[in-house]
Formats: C-alpha cells, structure tokens, sequence
C-alpha cells in the first residue's frame, strides 16, 4: 500500500451506438434527464477525481449534454470496435491528466440505479482491503461498475473488441473484493427497458 492509495479517478464509458437499442442509449431520457447526464452528475457527487468520460457515436450532440460540467471529455474515434477501446481511451486520457492516481473506477451510463455512494463505496473498500479489484456484485456476477488498482492498468489498456472489463473480473477473481449491488444488475437494453422505468 502506497500514499497514491488515496486517488481514485473515474471512465465513464458513453461511446456505442447502442445497436440493440436502434439508437444512441446515452442520449435517451429517464427521470427527466439523459442517461449520459445523470451518469455524469452522479460521479460528480463522489469522491473520484477527475471523472473522465469517453464519448464515439454522436459525438457532438452528447458533448454538447454535459459540456457545461466540470468533467474531462474523450473522444474514442474507434468505438465500433467495441467497448476494449472506449476503457483504454478513457483511462489513456485519465493517466495523462493524473498520473498519480492509484485506482480506476469504470462505470456505464446505462446503469441509472447506480448513485454516488454506490461510487464511494468501491473505493472505500479498495482503501479498506487493499484489494487491486473491487467489483459490483449481482445477480450471481460480478460486474461495473468496478474498481481496479495500478498494477491493473496495462490490462485495462489491452483489452479489444467488446470485451469489457467482466472478462479481467473473472480472470483475477481470487484476488476480487465484491460489493452487493443489486442496483447494478438493471439495466437498459432496449426500449421497453427504458418504457418500463419511465411509466
């Protein structure tokens, strides 16, 4: 354990075109807000900083939701690659604006249950346990949003395609501290997801 313990940064992965969805899910709208905003204000209300978010499809249009917050935006040109490259130009930007951070937060904006002490609560356990990952857990899995220590970041950097970040989850899950967070396992895929909430 190190004093760079102390700084936890946060990657908002905001970049798909939702293909399942038919349209881009981040910009639809829940409780009166788009999901990509209310993601974003809910990681501004934690202790993680900076909060980085990674913006692909419609670019503009989602920078133009959220440039009013004091967030750090990049851009991932490749997110039809799948989900590998928005993590690794999320957290490529994160270490270049705070190369002393000690862990990474990664969450999704499809996730609206989640809420800042959802957040905060990752990374007290990572200053509690010394764990290098700290994972949701829900419906029998393991899941983001998720915290992962340095010694992680080089993996983070090499993952492709779509894999996300569960496949590294499961590869190291003897060394995975685990937080319950039934809030984590709705989520929303598809329209009648999203009509379902909204009634």
């Amino acid at each position: 354990m190190t004093e760079k313990t102390d700084k936890v940064g946060a990657v908002l992965l905001a970049a798909g075109g939702s293909s399942r969805m038919g349209q881009s899910k981040q910009l639809l709208g829940y409780e009166g807000k788009t999901l990509l905003r209310r993601a974003v204000e809910t990681l501004l209300a934690t202790a993680c900083s900076p909060v980085v978010v990674v913006l692909g499809a419609e670019f503009e249009i989602a920078k133009n939701k959220i440039e009013d917050l004091p967030v750090e935006i990049a851009r991932n040109e490749n997110w039809q690659t799948g989900m590998g490259s928005s993590i690794k130009a999320g957290l490529e930007y994160l270490l270049q604006i705070a190369p002393d951070i000690s862990a990474v937060i990664i969450t999704l904006c499809d996730q609206p249950k989640i809420m800042a002490t959802h957040i905060d609560r990752l990374a007290e356990k990572f200053r509690e346990t010394g764990s290098d990952i700290v994972a949701a857990e829900y419906s029998g899995t393991l899941g983001v949003p998720a915290l992962f220590g340095e010694q992680y970041f080089a993996e983070l950097l090499n993952i492709e395609g779509d894999k996300g970040a569960r496949k590294l989850i499961r590869s190291a899950s003897a060394g995975v501290s685990t937080l319950q967070m039934p809030e984590a396992a709705f989520d929303i895929d598809t329209l009648e997801d999203l009509i379902s909430q909204n009634r």
